[in-house]
C-alpha cells in the first residue's frame, strides 16, 4: 500500500473484546400441542364434546358458560373427580343436599353455583398439572397443611378466596417454596 492509507478489515472478535449477545433458553420440554387449561377444565366436568361446551377454548368462553349456567351433570362429574360427597358439595355451593338431589342431570345450576364449579374444575386441572395426577392432588387436598392453619385445603373450597389461596399454594409447591 503505497498511499499509506489503512485498509478497513472486518472486525474480528477476540476473547477480550465484547462478544455479540447470545440468548439461550433454559432446558425445557416443549410439545407441539399446547396445554389448554380451559379444554381440560371442561373435560374434568365430563362435558367434552357436549353442545354448549364443544367450542370452549379460553377463559372468556368459560365466562359465557358461567352466565348460561352449567348442568347438574357437570357438578356430578366434578364430585367424582374431586372425591366429594353430595353433602360436601352442598356446602361448597351454599345450598342444601336436599336441594341438589332435586336437580335433574340437565337442569342448570345458578350463575354463582356454576362459577364455583368452573373455579373448582380449574383448580383440579392445575393440581393435576403440578402434582402429576388427580390422585396425588386429591391426597394433597385431604392432608392437613401448616399453610392452611393445619386444615385440609379441601375445607377452603366454599369461597373464591379459599380457592385462590389453594391456587397460590399449588404455585409454591410447583416452585419448591414451602412456608
Amino acid at each position: 500500500m503505497a498511499s499509506g492509507k489503512k485498509q478497513n478489515k472486518p472486525k474480528q472478535y477476540h476473547e477480550k473484546e465484547e462478544q455479540p449477545a447470545v440468548v439461550s433458553e433454559p432446558a425445557a420440554s416443549y410439545s407441539s400441542v399446547p396445554f389448554n387449561a380451559a379444554t381440560r377444565t371442561i373435560g374434568l366436568m365430563g362435558m367434552s364434546g357436549k353442545k354448549d361446551f364443544a367450542a370452549v377454548r379460553s377463559d372468556s368462553d368459560l365466562i359465557s358458560l358461567i352466565r348460561m349456567g352449567i348442568p347438574r351433570q357437570a357438578m356430578d362429574n366434578l364430585m367424582t373427580v374431586a372425591d366429594l360427597s353430595l353433602n360436601e358439595m352442598a356446602v361448597i355451593v351454599h345450598t342444601s343436599d336436599r336441594t341438589l338431589r332435586r336437580y335433574t342431570a340437565n337442569q342448570k345450576l345458578s350463575q354463582e353455583q356454576s362459577e364455583r364449579m368452573i373455579e373448582m374444575a380449574r383448580l383440579y386441572t392445575r393440581g393435576e398439572e403440578v402434582f402429576g395426577s388427580l390422585q396425588e392432588f386429591r391426597e394433597w387436598m385431604d392432608t392437613s397443611l401448616h399453610a392452611f392453619g393445619n386444615k385440609r385445603p379441601k375445607e377452603f373450597l366454599d369461597t373464591s378466596l379459599g380457592i385462590a389461596m389453594i391456587m397460590d399454594e399449588i404455585g409454591r409447591v410447583q416452585h419448591g417454596i414451602f412456608v
